[in-house]
């Protein structure tokens, strides 16, 4: 039982009691012992009606007051979802991106490695979100501008920074 409901069925029962005592403490002459009895009955079956109504009106406030509160978390477990969703899919395009790094430098250092002219052990390849960088010494312009090639030609490679630089033997 609720504090609430406690406390009407409380109010119920004084109610009762005052009327009852009430109406035996009268001098009405007129009214019989039984016509007193129901006088009091009804005004207690009043007072009850009245505290039911109250104790219906308190539960149906409280009833909307959980349903907000529940609105409320509802919506704020809707916000969490959808930040660790944005997370997640933030993580995965991430993931995703150092793969397809990984990929196109494997690529471009498989092209110069069957490039006889380019001496691939020399020649270092980095990518950054398709931004491929070139570092490392050649011993020719041609060499570099012909890795440089290489690179550019490789699917996915936004763009080619080439490092290279020249060192005749």
């Amino acid at each position: 039982m609720t504090v609430i409901t406690t406390r009407y069925v409380q109010i119920v029962a004084v109610t009762a009691l005052a009327f009852g005592l009430a109406a035996c403490g009268k001098n009405d002459d007129s009214q019989t012992a039984g016509q007193k009895l129901d006088s009091a009955i009804s005004q207690t079956k009043k007072a009850a009606d009245s505290t039911g109504k109250k104790l219906e009106e308190g539960a149906a406030q409280a009833g909307d007051t959980a349903a907000n509160a529940l609105d409320k978390a509802g919506a704020k477990l809707g916000s969490a979802a959808d930040a660790a969703g944005s997370k997640i899919e933030e993580g995965a395009a991430k993931a995703g991106q150092a793969l397809d790094d990984a990929s196109i430098t494997a690529q471009i250092k498989a092209e110069l490695i069957k490039a006889p002219e380019v001496s691939a052990p020399k020649i270092d390849v980095d990518t950054k979100a398709g931004v491929v960088t070139l570092g490392g010494t050649v011993p020719s312009d041609s060499v570099k501008n012909r890795a440089g090639d290489i690179a550019k030609g490789v699917k996915g490679v936004a763009s080619v920074n080439n490092n290279l630089a020249v060192q005749a033997h």
